[in-house]
């Protein structure tokens, strides 16, 4: 291995020296480019303090290695303020080696291809060097285009994937709402007609993403032709609370048609529900109307009090006493006795409806209101106008039952 040295004291005579042996050792024009815009560089200021700057190279031909060494040997005079050697980092093509006065480049290269006494053109070869540069930054720029618009691609079809997923998303919830209101509403009981009463009922869950509540409600006529009511209020929301509000109305029906007195069937309940299911916590509301005398009999367990407005304006709420199922002693006591008059309206409810704005005095207050506003509708748009009306702030959402029954005396 042939070791070359040669000593500059120029910018430009240093560069026509890397020129001349990269040519030599037939270096890729854009290696070269590099190559000597380094060396240029990292012997800049050495070169303007008036310092020779040597280099040296050498070729390995059994690892097919070119080294080229750029050094300063000895100081001859002070570099100009602010004016540094080079950094590594910065250099067009990163040395292998830096040290003290040296920057080594380790290169693979061709043998010598006996051109080192030839003249080079050296405009012939910037341009050769030039024409590589753009090539290769024209390839970097084709790349980055062909990659930019594959990433636009990408994030078009991400962006689809994401509206395609959004849209499945609502429709399967859609899906699972219907199917859940569809269940709810199988689960209620159908309309009955009852001479001398009209009865309407409104329900809201508290959520659309879950359109089936604890809130429940049963009607039915008795053999001796009075009409039973039963307003459940199940503790939570969604499928768990409907179903042990479904429980609850089961078992209440049962008793009623058995007979039992009505001040007996809250307690019984609970009895019948607690060894099958001990966490089940429901508020309840009974009522027996007379559609013939339009006598009224309520019987409660922990339930907000019925409202009764009569065809006067007058108001009242009817306040039976009783704890509700699952609660400590659970029962009704006696029951609450009134008598409705033709044109009297009886509102039944679970608490979504009055406790909306979290007061449940001022909501019962405002239930009046809304009951006065709407005592001349009809029967069947009732329960949805006063739900309406309470709901204009909703600071706290909960499932909504209101149900309405007016004697009409016929």
């Amino acid at each position: 291995m042939t070791t070359r040295n040669l000593s500059c004291a120029t910018t430009a005579g240093l560069s026509r020296a890397v020129r001349a042996l990269a040519r030599e050792h037939a270096l890729d024009p854009a290696v070269r480019a590099r190559l000597v815009l380094s060396a240029a560089q990292a012997a800049g200021a050495a070169l303007r303090a008036g310092r020779e700057t040597g280099l040296e190279w050498a070729y390995d031909p059994a690892e097919g290695l070119l080294t080229v060494v750029l050094r300063a040997p000895g100081d001859t005079g002070p570099v100009p303020a602010g004016d540094t050697g080079p950094v590594a980092a910065d250099l067009p093509m990163a040395p292998d080696e830096v040290t003290e006065g040296e920057v080594v480049w380790r290169l693979p290269a061709s043998p010598p291809s006996g051109t080192a006494d030839e003249a080079p053109d050296a405009d012939a070869l910037a341009a050769e060097e030039l024409r590589a540069v753009v090539a290769a930054t024209d390839a970097l720029t084709s790349e980055h285009r062909r990659l930019k618009d594959e990433l636009a691609e990408t994030n078009s079809g991400v962006l689809a994937l994401y509206v395609q997923l959004d849209e499945r998303d609502k429709q399967l919830r859609t899906a699972h709402g219907q199917t859940l209101r569809e269940l709810e509403d199988a689960l209620r009981p159908a309309p009955i007609k009852a001479d001398g009463l009209e009865l309407a009922v409104h329900y809201e869950p508290a959520g659309t993403d879950a359109p089936t509540g604890g809130d429940l409600y049963d009607w039915f006529v008795l053999p001796d032709g009075t009409v039973h009511i039963t307003i459940v209020d199940a503790l939570g929301h969604g499928v768990t609370s409907t179903r042990s509000a479904l429980n609850v109305t089961h078992a209440v029906r049962t008793l009623a048609l058995e007979g039992h007195r009505l001040e007996s069937i809250v307690g019984r309940t609970d009895e019948i529900l607690r060894p099958f299911d001990r966490s089940v916590m429901a508020t309840v509301q009974l009522a027996r109307i007379d559609p013939a005398t339009g006598e009224l009999w309520l019987a409660n367990g922990s339930h907000p009090p019925a409202l009764l407005l009569r065809r006067d304006g007058t108001a009242r709420y009817l306040e039976a006493r009783g704890r509700g199922i699952g609660f400590p002693l659970p029962g009704s006591e006696t029951p609450l006795t009134e008598r409705l008059a033709p044109g009297d309206l009886l509102l039944l409810y679970t608490d979504g409806l009055t406790e909306s704005r979290r007061d449940p005095i001022e909501g019962e207050k405002r239930l009046i209101e809304a009951a006065h506003k709407h005592l001349q509708s009809p029967t069947e748009e009732v329960p949805g106008a006063i739900a309406e009306d309470m709901h204009t702030v909703i600071l706290h959402p909960d499932d909504t039952l209101a149900l309405a029954v007016r004697l009409t005396g016929q």
